[in-house]
């Protein structure tokens, strides 16, 4: 009985102290905008490296077990990119450069040896 007591009387005395905190001010909310744009990115990395893991899983099975069905038709795993925060009144200014491809190793290998 006692620790129902103490539990209701917590209960209420966090109650009112959320009740006495100020507004959140617009650098509070951008921060809590950014961390919520964090967290879906995460998300979604989280996901393509799953769904990249259930495809190699599979197709080890497939490999080793000659009797196994064809694979249902599933769309590819999408890569999200790097984690890119752009404020919701913000406009991109410009895109972002793509990446350079890279030189295949082979030929910088048989310069090196010349």
């Amino acid at each position: 009985m006692k620790s129902i007591a103490v539990f209701v009387l917590g209960a209420a005395l966090t109650v009112s102290a959320l009740a006495k905190l100020p507004p959140l001010n617009d650098e509070a909310k951008a921060k809590a905008a950014e961390a919520a744009a964090k967290t879906a990115h995460a998300g979604k990395v989280d996901n393509y490296l799953l769904c990249k893991s259930q495809d190699k899983v599979a197709a080890h099975y497939r490999k080793g077990n000659k009797d196994a069905k064809a694979a249902a038709a599933t769309p590819p795993c999408a890569d999200p990119g790097p984690f890119v925060y752009t404020p919701a009144g913000a406009t991109p200014t410009a895109a972002a450069p793509a990446p350079a491809p890279a030189a295949p190793v082979a030929a910088d290998k048989k310069k090196k040896k010349s």
